[in-house]
């Protein structure tokens, strides 16, 4: 039977699967009863298993009678803190906590593939590892330790999917070279002299001062930046004060740096280290930057990128599988690909026609289903086409 018609079979299996994950979400690090549930599917598959990867990492290996490549399958796992706000049957019973980003698609899909290749296991001339990641919202992230525990030990090549909202269902996108951008953090403590809020004069003023570096820190990339290479400089939280007739005497600013190559990424961690400087020096404030270099962008390798077109295009048609455009957020796929070719994709999971709009990270997201079933036969199809041949 082939990988079509097989995972059609157990696609209300990876919806139960998905659906069952979506109400007990866990956050970055606390991935333990997911992963225990994955386990033990895997085992229910007949697929060696070993857990405690990396973190609450698990990792499935299923070795052919033959011998070549090792091909590495990649889903991550865990939920944001975010307030489900979904009414559906299958709405997080987590308080606070929610798959606001597609992740148990992404695991589902993953199973339905380890399920179909492992029923595949006679026909392998090579080996598969299925990579169930903890941590990829949080940094550091997950895949740094389960590459230090060895998981990319052997492997040829690497593929991970991503369900993508903004796309609609249906459909794949990738590209070669760059498709996700670093993704970089800074947390800014701004300290001035604070007092009452009719004597200003008396005072430095904190608010002030960050307000103006609000404003200076967006002059990077519209005045300091290559203008043809896209980047991003957001500030994404400012606290402040605690009355109305006090003067603050510190603040705090939290913002993200996202560009795609290097050069850029030096660049603007030292254009804001000295608009920092100068801007507080002009207020005669002081301040505490903590810089945090996050995920390196995802650089998908040319010859890997032309298979999932070709992989993709001849399950889906010519029209499904596009190039897709660069994209700001980041993921810890990156760092695979540094060490072993690979192609990142993404499935196209969103569906106007049902309602299916909401963004990654947004307390109503969801995912056209049906995206599950695809993401799960491009993860398969690809592995078979290295380890058994066209299906």
């Amino acid at each position: 039977m082939s990988a079509g018609e097989r995972l059609l079979e157990l696609y209300p299996d990876m919806i139960g699967w998905r659906r069952h994950l979506h109400r007990n979400p866990e956050l970055s690090y606390q991935e333990e009863r997911t992963a225990a549930f994955i386990a033990q599917k895997l085992e229910q598959f007949g697929i060696k298993v070993t857990r405690n990867v990396g973190g609450y990492g698990v990792v499935g290996d299923l070795d052919g009678p033959k011998a070549g490549p090792r091909v590495a399958l990649r889903a991550d796992m865990d939920a944001l803190p975010i307030q489900d706000e979904k009414s559906c049957a299958y709405a997080s019973e987590v308080p606070g906590v929610m798959h606001a980003c597609g992740h148990d698609g992404h695991v589902a899909a993953l199973l339905g593939a380890a399920q179909w290749l492992a029923e595949k296991r006679d026909l392998l001339a090579g080996s598969v590892r299925f990579i169930f990641q903890p941590a990829e919202e949080l940094s550091p992230g997950g895949a740094a330790p389960m590459i230090r525990d060895g998981v990319l030990d052997g492997v040829d090549v690497i593929y991970g999917a991503h369900l993508w909202t903004p796309f609609p269902v249906g459909e794949v996108y990738t590209r070669s070279g760059p498709i996700m951008a670093a993704a970089d953090e800074f947390m800014l403590e701004i300290i001035g002299r604070g007092g009452h809020g009719g004597l200003p004069h008396e005072t430095v003023d904190s608010l002030v001062v960050a307000s103006h570096l609000v404003i200076n820190l967006q002059s990077i990339v519209s005045r300091n930046l290559n203008p043809v290479e896209p980047s991003v400089i957001s500030v994404g939280s400012f606290h402040g004060g605690t009355g109305f007739n006090v003067i603050a005497e510190r603040s705090l600013l939290n913002g993200t740096v996202r560009t795609f190559k290097q050069e850029l990424r030096d660049q603007a961690q030292a254009r804001i280290e000295k608009v920092t400087e100068d801007t507080c020096s002009m207020f005669e404030a002081t301040y505490r930057l903590d810089y945090k270099l996050g995920y390196p962008p995802v650089i998908n390798h040319a010859r890997e990128t032309e298979q999932v077109f070709e992989t993709g295009k001849r399950i889906f048609g010519e029209d499904k599988v596009k190039e897709a455009p660069l994209i700001m957020a980041g993921e810890d796929f990156s760092f695979y690909l540094e060490r072993v070719p690979g192609c990142f994709f993404f499935v196209g999971a969103g569906n106007a026609g049902k309602g299916i709009t909401a963004p990654h990270h947004h307390p109503r997201f969801d995912i056209d289903e049906q995206a599950i079933l695809q993401a799960s036969r491009l993860l398969a199809e690809l592995a078979a086409d290295k380890l058994i041949g066209t299906n």
